[in-house]
């Protein structure tokens, strides 16, 4: 079936009377029972038609969920045997897509049919091994996906957590999902973790449909610990502008009243968004000398910065990622003393993502390096305990952390491509 529109209403609502209308089982030949017939799967695309971006007077593709993310990489594939909307709503400051897909190139249908048995098989005894992917989108951009939930955000907060000596207040930009919160607060040194989100209903919404996210019950059982995460006696929730939190208490013309942060995690838009504030984020100098000034002096900033380049990549001064580049040479001037990037390719998006590390003190950076078997101790130190005594880390550990160590060489390659070659490149490479 095709299905075309010239309005502008969405089609994906009528999907359900698809469903009923046009997915009717087969007729059971003789001697079959029909309750052993399957259900018909549904396998549909949706695509935009026409001319828009570069024809359309005022169109501007960012802002239509459909022609991002959501729209190339779910909505607009036959791939998957199963995609399914869990939801598709407004808040008061972007869209939110919320889908169930299996890609039959990492998951079986069969086996997640095996899986929903109560038969006593593999499948059904670990059903969490076979489902589909869950997937958060943010105005159509891929912000989290279940399957990548442990290694993204377990690699975003705890390298720079177990490499300060004693974290006890942490600081999270945006994470409206929850589960940046949630790493934070599996260690044991935290007394304080400010979490700033502007848009109090992705929270909410999170809570909802992704439960996993904001789900603290296995380190519950230890003091001031509560089985939804928000509900934590160290956590305070703010639902604000956290650009403007920072720069009205720690910019340099006014009293820093606020009690410094030894981490500051920033888990928001990506520096490639062609939206004003995404663009603030990564480029305003007033900003990002804030966070310098709301750190302690052996503080360490944390800033997710989008795709990992190829070796292939322009500079990022000349490509899509000017911001990412405009950042680290404003954390140059704001006074850092060590900046540190590196990759992690099962988070889950289109491709490896990277992360920033900046370091007030150079001091802090050399724990950076520490042998895995270091890591390995730290963490247990550290890391609280699930209710069975063990580690509530799924994905990081010590070994994880000394690929960490080094930068991708991609970033090495690009770096020197930039006009006027810095000087710690050899010419006769690039």
């Amino acid at each position: 079936m095709d299905l075309f529109t010239c309005g502008g209403n969405p089609l994906i609502p009528v999907l359900p009377s698809i469903r009923n209308l046009f997915g009717v089982p087969r007729t059971p030949e003789e001697g079959e029972d029909e309750g052993d017939i399957p259900n018909p799967t549904l396998l549909w695309s949706h695509k935009l038609r026409g001319f828009r971006d570069g024809f359309a007077p005022g169109y501007d593709r960012y802002r239509n969920p459909l022609d991002t993310d959501l729209g190339q990489f779910v909505l607009g594939k036959l791939d998957f045997d199963l995609k399914e909307e869990i939801l598709s709503t407004k808040t008061a400051f972007q869209n939110v897509d919320v889908y169930d897909v299996l890609n039959p190139g990492a998951k079986s249908m069969d086996s997640y049919h095996k899986s929903l048995l109560n038969d006593g098989s593999y499948e059904s005894t670990h059903p969490e091994q076979f489902g589909p992917d869950r997937i958060l989108f943010l105005d159509g951009v891929i912000q989290s996906t279940l399957y990548g939930d442990a290694p993204y955000h377990e690699s975003i907060v705890h390298p720079a957590m177990i490499t300060h000596p004693n974290p006890r207040r942490v600081a999270i930009i945006g994470g409206g999902e929850g589960a940046t919160l949630r790493e934070v607060l599996k260690h044991n040194t935290v007394e304080k973790a400010v979490m700033i989100e502007i848009d109090e209903g992705v929270v909410d919404l999170s809570k909802e449909h992704l439960p996993q996210w904001q789900d603290c019950s296995n380190i519950a059982h230890h003091e001031k610990c509560d089985e939804w995460c928000f509900d934590d006696a160290r956590v305070d929730a703010r639902f604000e502008d956290a650009m403007a939190y920072f720069i009205d208490n720690f910019s340099d013309d006014v009293d820093h009243e606020e009690a410094a942060y030894d981490i500051i995690i920033m888990d928001a838009l990506d520096p490639n968004d062609d939206i004003e504030f995404a663009v603030e984020l990564y480029t305003s100098d007033t900003y990002i000398r804030s966070l310098y000034n709301a750190l302690t002096s052996d503080g360490i900033l944390v800033v997710q910065v989008g795709e990992v380049p190829f070796s292939s990549s322009p500079a990022d001064e000349t490509g899509r990622f000017a911001n990412r580049s405009v950042m680290q040479k404003e954390l140059e001037r704001a006074g850092f003393q060590s900046l540190h990037v590196y990759e992690e390719g099962h988070s889950g998006f289109m491709g490896p993502w990277s992360t920033l590390v900046a370091f007030r003190d150079i001091q802090t950076r050399e724990n950076w390096y520490r042998s895995g078997a270091e890591i390995e101790l730290q963490l247990q130190k550290r890391i609280l305990q699930t209710n069975s005594g063990d580690s509530s880390l799924r994905y990081f550990d010590g070994a994880t952390m000394s690929s960490y160590q080094l930068p991708p060489s991609a970033f090495e390659v690009i770096h020197c491509r930039q006009n006027g070659m810095p000087r710690d490149c050899d010419n006769s490479v690039w």
